[in-house]
């Protein structure tokens, strides 16, 4: 055998020499991951840097000073003869090496890394000639990089790390040394001159490489995946003598591994090579199955199994990156583990690496279909049974598999089932992973056969204990994306999944264990959380602070903090009044405080009406019953809202002129008419029906016959409506004394409208409290309404302190309290 260039064996004489391979042809050229991801990091890492030192320009200053006056006190001759071999050899070197890939027939791969080099000199001779001399004195030139006698980016490295980046010195380490030594020098002396900056020379190195990575990705490389005669002729060094193989159709594998089958000769010594039995005659067509680890697929999916690694609790995902070499061997070590487990599982006849581009695994042929390809009619119990079996190996020899779908169980020729696709298992694995695996498998087998006969051939093999220990993990968050995927078109089946385990052993009744980090919602309120800050924080610099406590009227901030108090009182008469029950006053009024609290953690929708529900059940109302007394005073509170809000917008149309842009004949009308037809629109879509519907039944399910209940009491009704309007009155006059506290006067129509207003806004918004979503309608509605912006603005801060912040700390007070009482 031979090796090319590129570290590809070639088969030279012996059987592998003429060993025919039939696969489709290769592309010539490919879009690697890596690229697209090493480009975005650079993107990433140069936008940091520029905010870095936009924030730390006094840093960046000094530390340019330090570096000049201590080179100053260098040798000069030595300064003087880095100069001249970093002018010689930043461009040598790799002239040199692309002169090396030439010879060796790699021209295509030193083309694309002239380009890149092309497009950064462009890029790095426009920043340095055109922008800065436009504009002097500007962001580019004095903000960022800190001074005239710098320039943005360093001309002479940027084209030179473009080239390096795009022409690849992955395993040349003497070539890789031999070429940042020489940037390294290039950039010294840059420093020495004060030509370019420090922050300079790192935007340099960044965008350099952003510019390699981008144009590699967007060109494409060169296909460098060993061919399929190359992996053929790779096995000889297994003491195998491959006579004939062919490319697999119909992978499985989401990151399209490639699969060969390969039909072997007989050796001399009998057999099919030393590591087969002697005499074994083949397997169908094929006697070995090959899978090719190719170097550049091994950051496929990476993005999403990072997303996943910072989403989830625990050690629920495994490793987000592993070299070629790392791969190789943790498969090579799961196959062995789940063979001395005793699971069936197609027997590993060797490894072996494919020149410096890929490596592969060879196994012993198994014939037959993936579970995904058998037809619903042969899937019998005892196949299930089978599968379950296999399974329970591994679960006793700790071992994880980690991708139990489909088309990871292969069931043979023979009848029996058999667990591949071991590339992503885990050895000595916890607890909680071991669970994850039965929760998958139980739903794989689920969509294929049925709850029912998932869980009954699971139960005798693994006993009842066992399965219970899943409940809390049939969560979708908790499978993999193609069982996510599939589980689209089965809504209910895990419900029935667990429904079915519980009916085998009903005490393992138990809530979703917890094994998010964060929900998408998370991110959304932390977004709408710096919006806020960005629009509400210049607001707040612009006043000034001690000039508005000064001059604002202290009797009405006190009446204020009065009303704001007044609330919880309102609150509390609005719980009591919708549960027939009998509930003490002051400790319904602490629930509701303690709720304000709850508030900063969770949506305002969502906390008290948690906080409520519990304290009930703490109080002896059946669950039920509490979550239907909590949806009536939701429910009662939520169409007092709306009525309120339609007729006080139509009574503020026929108030002063101040407020004639609040009048229904326009704004009113046509926000109104917009809304519903918006939601009319949304619920013309199945998913978002179906979203709505599910939570309306979720949180006023059982509403009516509570509110039935409360009819029946003319004393618990008034009770509760009285609270409802006072609330509301109660937070009308809280912001009314914050306008008044700094000057200001509406007629009481418009406060009460804008607060209304204001209050949907808060609690449609997802972030905790309707923090930033308040305040900005708040502002906008008081300054539509008349209002200065700086009195607008020193209302609203007022309001939110006494409603929101000042409660926090009480709040806590409150709950703590609540809780040793078991009340809460």
């Amino acid at each position: 055998m031979t090796r090319t260039h590129d570290g590809a064996v070639r088969p030279a004489q012996g059987a592998a020499a003429g060993a025919p391979v039939d696969e489709p042809a290769q592309p010539y050229r490919i879009r690697r991951p890596s690229d697209a991801i090493r480009f975005a990091a650079s993107v990433v890492g140069l936008a940091a840097v520029m905010l870095l030192v936009s924030i730390a320009q006094q840093t960046t200053h000094g530390l340019q000073t330090d570096i000049a006056q201590g080179t100053a006190h260098a040798p000069r001759l030595l300064l003087t003869l880095a100069t001249l071999v970093s002018s010689f050899g930043v461009l040598a070197v790799p002239i040199a090496f692309g002169i090396e890939r030439l010879f060796h027939k790699d021209g295509m791969r030193v083309a694309i890394a002239l380009l890149a080099a092309m497009i950064a000199f462009g890029i790095t001779v426009g920043l340095d000639d055109l922008v800065v001399r436009a504009a002097p004195g500007g962001v580019l030139d004095s903000l960022i990089w800190g001074g005239t006698e710098t320039a943005p980016v360093h001309t002479d490295i940027a084209p030179v790390i473009a080239f390096v980046s795009a022409v690849g010195m992955a395993g040349r380490a003497r070539w890789q040394a031999a070429t940042w030594t020489m940037i390294g020098l290039a950039a010294l002396t840059g420093l020495t001159a004060s030509y370019a900056s420090v922050a300079a020379l790192a935007a340099t190195y960044l965008l350099g490489r952003a510019i390699g990575h981008g144009t590699l990705y967007a060109v494409g490389t060169p296909n460098p995946r060993p061919s399929g005669t190359a992996v053929v002729a790779a096995l000889e060094r297994l003491g195998l003598h491959p006579r004939r193989a062919a490319r697999l159709d119909g992978t499985h594998d989401a990151d399209e591994t490639r699969r060969y089958g390969v039909a072997l000769a007989p050796s001399p010594q009998g057999g099919h090579g030393a590591r087969l039995p002697a005499g074994r005659g083949p397997h169908g067509d094929w006697d070995v199955e090959v899978r090719v680890l190719d170097r550049d697929q091994q950051t496929a999916g990476l993005l999403y199994r990072v997303w996943r690694l910072l989403r989830l609790r625990g050690a629920t995902t495994g490793r987000t990156l592993r070299s070629l070499r790392r791969s190789l061997e943790l498969e090579s070590l799961m196959a062995y583990a789940a063979d001395a487990a005793g699971a069936r599982t197609p027997r590993l006849v060797g490894t072996c690496e494919v020149g410096t581009e890929a490596a592969l695994l060879a196994y012993e042929h198994v014939p037959g279909r993936r579970l995904g390809d058998v037809p619903d009619a042969e899937i019998t119990d005892e196949l299930l049974a089978d599968v379950w079996r296999q399974f329970r190996a591994l679960q006793a020899g700790r071992l994880a598999h980690r991708r139990l779908e489909g088309e990871a169980v292969l069931v043979g020729d023979d009848g029996l089932a058999y667990l591949t696709d071991l590339r992503f298992g885990e050895t000595a694995a916890g607890d909680l992973a071991l669970r994850l695996d039965l929760a998958q498998l139980l739903t794989t087998l689920a969509l294929r056969a049925g709850p029912e006969r998932a869980v009954g051939t699971a139960a005798p093999v693994l006993g009842e204990e066992a399965l219970g220990g899943a409940v809390p993990l049939l969560q979708r968050v908790a499978l993999s994306r193609a069982t996510r995927t599939a589980l689209r078109h089965h809504k209910d089946l895990l419900t029935r999944i667990r429904e079915q385990i519980v009916r085998l052993k009903p005490e393992t009744e138990a809530p979703p264990a917890k094994l998010e980090r964060f929900r998408p919602r998370t991110i959304v309120s932390i977004v709408a959380l710096s919006v806020a800050a960005y629009i509400v924080i210049p607001q707040v610099t612009s006043l000034d602070i001690g000039h508005l406590a000064a001059t604002a009227s202290w009797h009405w901030v006190a009446a204020a903090l009065g009303a704001a108090a007044l609330t919880y009182v309102a609150a509390a008469f609005m719980l009591m009044g919708f549960v027939p029950e009998r509930l003490p006053l002051w400790r319904t009024v602490l629930v509701q405080l303690a709720a304000s609290f709850v508030k900063l953690v969770a949506p305002a929708a969502v906390g008290g009406v948690a906080v409520n529900t519990r304290y009930l059940q703490r109080s002896g109302v059946r669950p039920a019953l509490a979550v239907a007394s909590v949806g009536a005073s939701q429910l009662v509170g939520m169409v007092t809202h709306i009525l309120l809000l339609v007729l006080f917008g139509f009574l503020t149309g026929s108030t002063a002129k101040a407020t004639q842009d609040l009048a229904p004949s326009r704004t009113i009308v046509l926000a109104v008419l917009g809304l519903g037809l918006l939601a009319g629109l949304a619920l013309t879509v199945p998913r978002v029906r179906r979203v709505v519907a599910s939570r309306l039944r979720a949180m006023f399910s059982g509403v009516v016959p509570r509110l039935v209940d409360v009819l029946q009491s003319p004393k618990k009704l008034s009770t509760g409506m009285g609270g409802t309007l006072l609330l509301t009155l109660a937070f009308t006059l809280c912001l009314d004394a914050s306008i008044r506290a700094f000057g200001g006067s509406l007629p009481w129509t418009t406060v009460v409208l804008v607060f209304l207003t204001a209050n949907a806004v808060g609690s449609a918004a997802p972030t905790p409290g309707g923090l930033g979503a308040v305040e900005g309608a708040l502002t906008l509605a008081l300054t539509i309404s008349g209002l200065t912006a700086e009195t607008a603005t020193s209302a609203v801060l007022l309001y939110r302190l006494l409603t929101l912040w000042l409660p926090v700390l009480p709040g806590w007070g409150a709950f703590a309290y609540l809780q040793r009482k078991e009340a809460l």
